[in-house]
């Protein structure tokens, strides 16, 4: 699936044209809902016009995060880029935080709570790449993301005087590797910063300008399992193990655009085919039987397992083995996530969120889930496909993805908005308005 470098380079500069030329197209709706006024001491006029001057700073940004990938864990050039710019932005910045984590704060002026925002930086390792690939690339957005996250920091630093409360931005190691989440609560981060509630974005393919939430989803966990056999006829029973345990799959691994299409389709469905699933690949090889699975609701692990264990059993010699727990799946709260789509249809468009009723996308995980298991928030798909390409451009993983940079400005002031209102409102809990 890998495409021609050149194709890819002339694909990216075509884009980087649009994005100039389109961006009246893509800003539209926004200038009317500015219009409009914002409750609070920032006004929303404020957020898009300091927004708006960063606007080719961060592309820029963004253009040189991926042409120097890092792989998970090896974020060091990354992370010295996002302290210089936190830094000159007025941060107070500390390094090698979870191992190349990037931890910035800034305080307001005025006394709110304590909002933070997290933005993860790594590529994407050779072996997660559709078909598989040379050396690590940001074919996931975190390049993207982590553009997003420094305009926001910048934005609400200028903002500094009228800001309430204080904001926390994490910019996070390995998340592919989903062990930077971990690492990054692990020192204490949260605790030291008395964290209220946390958000983040993440490229999605919808189209630039609009937004997915998920009250109530999210996305799945992961978990495995090894099967191992003896006998003279081990191998060929682990084939015929692979072939049983592979029945146990409840959703098709996706081979075509069309497959991915379809899945998007199908995560607005409620009660559709991904509001109960179970994904699943097994391969022999030898002797043994190696098992990757994901599934929602993440307690069909308990039913899974014990599956395996079944299909195991008659096989001479099976010894099977998991790790001791799955990963967790990532559910989005729900009463976070209708507040933030009401944020978004009154200060982007009313026509700018999509309501995912399902785990999404159901083949990946996030370790984001181990910062929502301790404190409420809010994960949110940024729409990053530009008119008229195909659904892998923008779909995560995929050789030629290639995000419209449009969708920054759209990130950033949808989130310094969103930061804003977060920091100025009640706790969560209260039943206080929140400002909305």
């Amino acid at each position: 699936m890998n495409r021609p470098t050149e194709h890819v380079l002339a694909r990216r500069t075509l884009l980087a044209g649009a994005a100039a030329a389109g961006a009246g197209t893509v800003w539209g709706g926004i200038g009317k809902a500015v219009a409009g006024g914002w409750r609070g001491p920032v006004e929303r006029a404020a957020v898009a016009t300091e927004a708006a001057r960063l606007d080719s700073a961060l592309i820029q940004l963004r253009r040189d995060l991926h042409q120097h990938p890092e792989a998970p864990g090896q974020e060091e050039r990354t992370a010295a880029v996002v302290a210089r710019e936190l830094r000159a932005a007025g941060l107070a910045v500390t390094t090698g935080v979870g191992g190349h984590g990037v931890v910035g704060v800034l305080r307001g002026s005025r006394p709110g709570r304590t909002v933070a925002y997290r933005a993860d930086m790594d590529a994407v390792p050779p072996k997660d790449i559709v078909g598989g690939g040379p050396a690590p690339a940001h074919l996931c957005g975190h390049d993207v993301h982590t553009a997003v996250g420094v305009g926001v920091a910048r934005v609400l630093a200028r903002l500094r005087p009228r800001l309430s409360g204080t904001v926390v931005f994490l910019f996070q190691p390995a998340e592919e590797a989903l062990s930077g989440a971990r690492s990054l609560i692990e020192s204490g981060v949260l605790e030291r910063e008395s964290v209220e509630e946390i958000h983040a974005l993440h490229c999605g393919p919808f189209p630039v300008g609009r937004f997915a939430v998920t009250p109530g989803f999210g996305m799945p966990g992961q978990d495995k399992a090894e099967v191992t056999l003896s006998g003279p006829d081990a191998v060929a029973a682990a084939r015929r193990l692979a072939a049983g345990i592979g029945a146990l799959a409840t959703v098709a691994l996706p081979q075509t655009p069309a497959d991915l299409e379809q899945i998007v389709a199908d995560a607005r469905i409620p009660d559709g085919p991904l509001a109960r699933f179970v994904a699943l690949r097994a391969a022999a090889q030898e002797a043994k039987v190696s098992v990757s699975y994901r599934c929602w609701p993440q307690e069909r692990y308990v039913e899974v397992r014990e599956s395996i264990r079944r299909l195991a059993m008659p096989y001479a010699g099976a010894g099977v083995r998991f790790p001791a727990e799955p990963f967790p799946a990532m559910v989005c709260p729900e009463r976070e996530a209708r507040l933030l789509a009401r944020h978004l249809r009154r200060t982007i468009g009313q026509d700018t969120v999509t309501e995912l009723r399902a785990a999404f996308p159901p083949f990946s995980g996030e370790d984001f889930a181990l910062f929502l298991d301790r404190i409420p928030g809010t994960y949110t798909f940024l729409g990053v496909r530009a008119p008229g390409t195909s659904i892998t451009t923008s779909y995560p993983h995929y050789p030629d993805f290639s995000p419209d940079e449009r969708a920054i400005g759209v990130g950033v002031r949808a989130m310094a908005g969103w930061i804003v209102e977060r920091t100025e409102g009640a706790p969560v809990g209260t039943g206080a308005q929140n400002r909305l």
